[in-house]
C-alpha cells in the first residue's frame, strides 16, 4: 500500500489548483518564444530572450545565485539555487527551454508559438509539453510549498538551452564546473507518463548518436537525358546506402550493433501504440518482438532529413552530390561512442558504385539506466500515488535521449536521479500539434511537492 506524505496533500494540491491560471499565462509566455537553438532555423534572439525570462522566473521566486551560463556549443543555461533548512539534502530540479522546430507551420491547427486551448481542454503549442511544461511544474511545486510551510530541502534548478539539438553544451559545461549541479537528488523533468492519469517514472533512456552523411559522384549535375543510365546518381546511391540500415522488416541493421534486446518492465500493447503513434489503418508496424523490446531495449535509426530538390521545380538532372542527417537511438548496455564508429563503418561500407561518402558526427548522448531500489523512488513512489489516488507508480522506459543524465550520474555517482514529466502519448512531442494536459500539470506539480516533502523526511529520518 502507498504510504501517506509526511505533509497533508489537501493543502498543496488546493494551492497547485489555485495557481494554474498563473501557470497558463506563463506557460503562454513561455512558448511564444521561438527557442530552437539552431541559427540556421531561428534568430539565436528568441533563445536568448527565452533563457531571459527563466532567470526572471527564479529571482521572483527567491532563488539566490541566479546566472545565465554561456556553455561550450553557444547556447546558455540558467542556474539558481534557493537554500533548505540547515542539515536538509538538495534536490536539483532540471527542464529546458529550447524546443524542436515546429516542422510545417500549415499542420498545425493553431499557431505553434502561441498557447492554446481547445475544445478538448489541452493547451497546444511548441514546447507545452516537451520542455517548458516541465519548468512550469518545477515552479508550481515550488510555489505550493511556499505557501503551505515552506520548502523542505535545498533545490538548485538548472534549464538547459540546447537539449533537442544534442549539441552537449551544459554537459561539457558540468564536467568543467562539477560543483555547480551536485545534489543528493536529481528530478528530470522532461520525461512523462506511460499514459495520461498513469504516474510513471522513466529508469531508462536510450542514448543517441547523429550523423550527416554527404555521398559526391561527379563534378556538377548533369542533364539526365544525355547522360543518365551510366553517369552515377548521388541521390540514387544515398538512398540505397540509407536502405541497407534496415532489414526487411524495417529493423535497424548496423554491421556489428546488436540489436536482440528484451524489455522486462511495463509493457506496451501493440494495439495501444498503434493508436499513440496514429498508425493509419492497414499500415503495419516495424521490426519484431514486442513494442517495448523496440523502443526501448534496441537501437533505432531514423532519417531525419535529406537535402535534394523538391519535386516542384525538379529539373532532369543526374545529381552531383547529395546529403543526408541519420539518428540513431542506442539502448542501455550499449556505448553510444562505439554505436557511431559502427554507424559510420556501415554508411562507408555500403555506399555503392565506388561514391564518395563523408560522415560527419553532430551529436551524440549516452543511454542511461537509473537505480529504482534508491530512497527516492520510494519517496516519489509515495507522492504518485498520493496525487494519483487509486494508482500506483510505474516503472518505463523511453525511447528517447536526455544526454545529460549520463553526464550526471558520471558526475555525482551517490545521487538518485528520477526522471518525470508531461510527455505523456497524447502531448505528440517533437511533432505537430504538441500539447499539454493541464489536469497532468496540475497533478505532476502536487506529486513534485510530496515527492520533495517525502524526501526531505526520508533525509532527516
Amino acid at each position: 500500500m502507498t504510504a501517506q506524505p509526511t505533509r497533508p496533500i489537501a493543502p498543496i494540491a488546493e494551492t497547485v489548483a489555485s495557481l494554474m491560471p498563473r501557470a497558463k499565462a506563463e506557460l503562454t509566455e513561455l512558448v511564444a518564444f521561438q527557442s530552437v537553438a539552431d541559427p540556421a532555423q531561428f534568430p539565436p534572439s528568441e533563445c536568448r530572450a527565452a533563457a531571459a525570462w527563466v532567470a526572471d522566473a527564479l529571482r521572483a521566486e527567491d532563488f539566490q545565485d541566479v546566472s545565465v551560463i554561456d556553455t561550450p556549443d553557444g547556447s546558455q543555461a540558467v542556474y539558481g539555487y534557493l537554500p533548505g533548512p540547515e542539515g536538509a539534502p538538495t534536490v536539483l530540479l532540471y527542464a529546458h527551454y529550447d524546443v524542436q522546430p515546429p516542422l510545417d507551420p500549415a499542420g498545425w491547427d493553431t499557431p505553434p508559438f502561441e498557447l492554446t486551448e481547445r475544445e478538448d481542454g489541452r493547451w497546444y503549442g511548441r514546447g507545452a509539453a516537451d520542455c517548458k511544461g516541465g519548468f512550469i511544474m518545477h515552479l508550481l511545486a515550488l510555489r505550493a510549498l511556499k505557501a503551505n510551510g515552506g520548502v523542505p530541502v535545498g533545490v538548485k534548478v538548472i534549464a538547459e538551452g540546447s537539449e533537442e539539438q544534442g549539441t552537449g553544451g551544459l554537459e561539457r559545461y558540468a564536467e568543467a564546473h562539477p560543483e555547480l549541479l551536485a545534489a543528493d537528488a536529481i528530478v528530470i523533468g522532461d520525461a512523462g507518463n506511460f499514459r495520461a492519469g498513469l504516474p510513471t517514472v522513466t529508469a531508462t533512456l536510450r542514448g543517441m548518436t547523429m550523423v550527416r552523411v554527404t555521398v559526391d559522384t561527379l563534378q556538377g549535375n548533369l542533364h539526365s537525358g544525355l547522360f543518365g543510365g551510366a553517369a552515377p546518381d548521388a541521390l540514387a546511391a544515398l538512398i540505397r546506402v540509407l536502405d541497407s540500415l534496415r532489414a526487411e522488416d524495417g529493423s535497424t541493421t548496423v554491421d556489428g550493433l546488436a540489436a536482440d534486446g528484451a524489455w522486462q518492465g511495463l509493457q506496451y500493447p501493440e494495439k495501444d501504440f498503434r493508436k499513440d503513434a496514429k498508425v493509419l489503418d492497414g499500415v503495419g508496424l516495424i521490426g519484431h518482438g514486442a513494442v517495448g523490446d523496440r523502443l526501448w531495449a534496441r537501437p533505432a535509426v531514423t532519417v531525419m532529413g535529406i537535402d535534394c530538390p523538391p519535386v516542384v521545380g525538379a529539373t532532369p538532372s543526374v545529381h552531383a552530390t547529395a546529403r543526408a542527417q541519420v539518428s540513431l537511438r542506442v539502448p542501455p548496455g550499449q556505448d553510444a561512442a562505439e554505436a557511431t564508429k559502427l554507424l559510420t563503418a556501415h554508411l562507408e561500407a555500403h555506399t555503392p558504385w565506388g561514391a564518395r561518402v563523408t560522415v560527419e558526427q553532430v551529436g551524440q548522448g549516452q543511454p542511461f539506466r537509473a537505480d529504482v531500489t534508491s530512497p527516492a523512488y520510494t519517496s516519489m513512489a509515495e507522492a504518485l500515488g498520493a496525487a494519483y489516488p487509486g494508482q500506483e507508480m510505474q516503472i518505463a522506459g523511453m525511447g528517447g535521449s536526455i544526454p545529460l543524465c549520463n553526464t550526471l550520474a558520471a558526475l555525482y555517482p551517490d545521487s538518485e536521479i528520477l526522471l518525470i514529466g508531461l510527455s505523456e502519448p497524447e502531448a505528440q512531442i517533437h511533432a505537430v500539434n504538441e500539447s499539454v494536459s493541464p489536469d497532468e500539470l496540475e497533478r505532476m506539480s502536487v506529486a513534485e511537492a510530496l515527492f520533495l516533502v517525502n524526501y526531505a523526511a526520508a533525509g532527516r529520518g
